[in-house]
C-alpha cells in the first residue's frame, strides 16, 4: 500500500506488498523489493537496490550523496539485502568511484537509532549497530558483529566477524574476529565468549580461539611472531584461521 501523501518517482521499481507511508519520498533509480515497509517521512534516493523484507523507520535517509569532497556526483549505489531493521534518522550514504563505488549491506541487521554508515562500507549480515553508532567511509564490519552504542570507527577500519564493541568505544585500529574492544582508543578486553556460545561455536572451536588469543594479546609475542606460531593450530580449526588470516591481512594494523 503507497500512501496517497507518499511521492514516488515514476522510474522507481516497487515490488509485491510494500507499504509506504505519508510524506515518504522515493526518488529515481531506487528499487524496493517485496514485503518492504516504510513508514513515514522516510527519504530513499539512487541509484539504490533494497532487498526483501525490510522495514525502514521514519525520518531515515537512505541512498543519500556521501560527504566526501571528492563525491562530483558520479552514479555510485548503495545495496541493502533482506529482513534488515533500520530505525529512526539512520543515515546510509552510497558508495564513492574512489573504491568500488558501492556501499553494501548485508541481510537480517539491525541498525538503532541515528545510527550512520558512511560511503564504500560493506556490513555483513546479522550485525548490530546500537544507538549512534557511527562508521566513516571504506569501513568493514563482519558477519555478526555488534557495535555499542555512540560507538565511532574511524575511515578504512575493518571489524572482524563476532567482534564486539563497547559503548562510547573509539575504534583507531582494526579489531579481530571474536575479540571484545573498549576505551578511547579501544584496546583488547577479552573475547566475545558469550557470543560464541549462543552461536553454536564448539567447545573445542572456544578453547582453540582462547588459546590463540592468549598468544596473539597475552603473550610477549610480536604480531608477527604470534602468527607464525599460530598457523599450525588453525590447520586445525576453522575459527582460528579465520582469526590469522584477518591479522595476516590487515592494513590498519590491529588493536593492541
Amino acid at each position: 500500500m503507497i500512501d496517497k501523501l507518499a511521492f514516488v518517482h515514476p522510474d522507481a521499481k516497487i515490488g509485491q506488498n510494500v507499504t509506504i507511508g505519508p510524506w515518504t519520498y522515493i526518488g529515481a533509480d531506487v528499487e524496493i523489493g517485496d514485503d518492504c515497509w516504510l513508514s513515514s517521512h522516510v527519504v530513499v534516493k539512487g541509484p539504490t537496490v533494497i532487498g526483501k523484507g525490510n522495514k525502514i523507520f521514519q525520518f531515515a535517509s537512505v541512498g543519500e550523496e556521501c560527504q566526501d569532497k571528492k563525491y562530483a556526483g558520479e552514479p555510485t549505489r548503495l545495496i541493502i539485502g533482506d529482513n534488515n531493521v533500520i530505525r529512526e534518522s539512520v543515515t546510509i550514504h552510497r558508495g564513492t568511484i574512489q573504491d568500488n563505488s558501492e556501499t553494501i549491506i548485508g541481510s537480517n541487521n539491525l541498525l538503532m537509532a541515528y545510527v550512520h554508515i558512511a560511503h564504500d562500507c560493506v556490513v555483513g549480515n546479522n550485525v548490530i549497530l546500537a544507538n549512534n553508532a557511527s562508521i566513516a567511509g571504506h569501513v568493514h564490519v563482519g558477519d555478526w558483529a555488534i557495535l555499542g552504542g555512540m560507538t565511532g570507527v574511524h575511515q578504512f577500519v575493518h571489524i572482524g566477524a563476532h567482534a564486539f564493541t563497547a559503548a562510547a568505544s573509539l575504534i583507531l585500529q582494526d579489531v579481530p574476529p571474536f575479540v571484545m574492544a573498549a576505551g578511547q582508543p579501544a584496546q583488547p578486553r577479552g573475547l566475545n565468549i558469550e557470543g560464541l556460545k549462543r552461536r553454536g561455536f564448539s567447545k573445542q572451536s572456544q578453547l582453540a580461539v582462547r588459546r590463540a588469543y592468549k598468544k596473539l594479546y597475552r603473550s610477549s609475542l610480536t604480531v608477527e611472531e604470534a602468527c607464525a606460531e599460530l598457523k599450525e593450530e588453525a590447520q586445525n580449526d576453522e575459527h582460528v584461521q579465520q582469526l590469522l588470516d584477518f591479522v595476516k591481512s590487515s592494513g590498519r594494523g590491529i588493536i593492541r
